[in-house]
């Protein structure tokens, strides 16, 4: 049983043919809305791989509401612990440029309402040998409280320390694993400019000293994650991106799905990558998350 404690947005998505540069205007080709929050995101993302899922975290009381909870509902997501406030649904505001390419701005709004005590009670329910998943668009101590708990109860933990806060050095040391893009590694590594050898040198450092497993995503080149001693490397697919905005909350999220059903961490890491590369084929963060018999396909 994977928990997920985090954000649940509605996405107001712009495309253009280039992403303007500051303080420049651009035409617009085309507007659409699609539910997304990385928290539902990687929700989905794991209970389409098929794992069982609850989703703790809040929408507002407002019309995004509806929308931004429609496929978690629709994939059976169990969302006993998501609450309704008296504040707005999150949203995020999404620019794609013509290249896949992305800039979003997020408005936490009825996220920011996600406290210890939520946190508490998302871990009550929890049993050793689950998995506890956040991430950081909700409060910094909200994640922190889970990541205690989480620990002193034995359960699993994950976090994936995006988007970048003041506290994401520190939180993303708490968790068993840690999921990172090359920008947000170089933060948890004290390190600006490193790649190739010398990343996977930091991440092996890491690895060593926390003795968390250090998953780095790479984009076109996959990942490397730094796990029991090792370094392990996959690929995903070779694609023409249309859209890369949830191909992260996808590998997360197929990730925690597959080691919460057994699988080997390599076998793992290659599943979550090719389901992160499938994820960047069609439009829209959550509507983008591939089904389990999609990833199968291309494995």
């Amino acid at each position: 049983m994977i928990t997920v404690l985090g954000s649940i947005n509605m996405d107001l998505i712009a495309t253009t043919a280039r992403l303007p540069k500051p303080g420049e205007t651009v035409a617009g080709t085309g507007f659409s809305t699609a539910a997304g929050g990385k928290g539902a995101n990687q929700a989905l993302a794991a209970r389409r791989a098929g794992a069982a899922v609850r989703m703790a975290g809040a929408v507002g009381s407002d019309s995004f509401a509806e929308g931004a909870l429609a496929l978690l509902k629709e994939a059976g997501t169990d969302l006993g612990l998501t609450k309704t406030v008296n504040e707005p649904t999150g949203t995020a505001h999404i620019l794609v440029g013509g290249d896949g390419e992305n800039v979003i701005v997020v408005v936490a709004s009825a996220n920011a309402t996600v406290s210890e005590s939520d946190a508490v009670a998302a871990v009550e329910q929890m049993s050793a040998g689950d998995t506890l998943m956040v991430q950081l668009e909700i409060p910094g101590a909200s994640v922190e409280k889970a990541l205690v708990e989480a620990h002193r109860r034995g359960i699993r933990s994950i976090i994936n320390i995006a988007p970048l806060t003041p506290e994401a050095a520190r939180l993303g040391r708490m968790a068993d694993i840690v999921i990172a893009n090359e920008t947000e590694f170089e933060l948890l590594a004290g390190k600006s400019g490193i790649a190739g050898a010398e990343r996977e040198a930091a991440m092996k450092s890491l690895h060593g000293e926390t003795g968390q497993t250090v998953i780095v995503t790479l984009g076109a080149e996959g990942v490397a994650a730094a796990h029991q001693g090792e370094i392990h490397r996959a690929k995903g697919l070779t694609i023409e991106p249309l859209d890369t905005v949830g191909a992260g909350d996808t590998f997360c999220g197929y990730l925690a799905a597959s080691l919460d059903e057994g699988l080997a961490f390599p076998d793992a890491l290659r599943r979550a990558a090719v389901a992160g590369s499938l994820a960047c084929l069609k439009a829209g963060a959550q509507p983008s998350i591939p089904l389990a018999s999609e990833v199968a396909a291309r494995l």
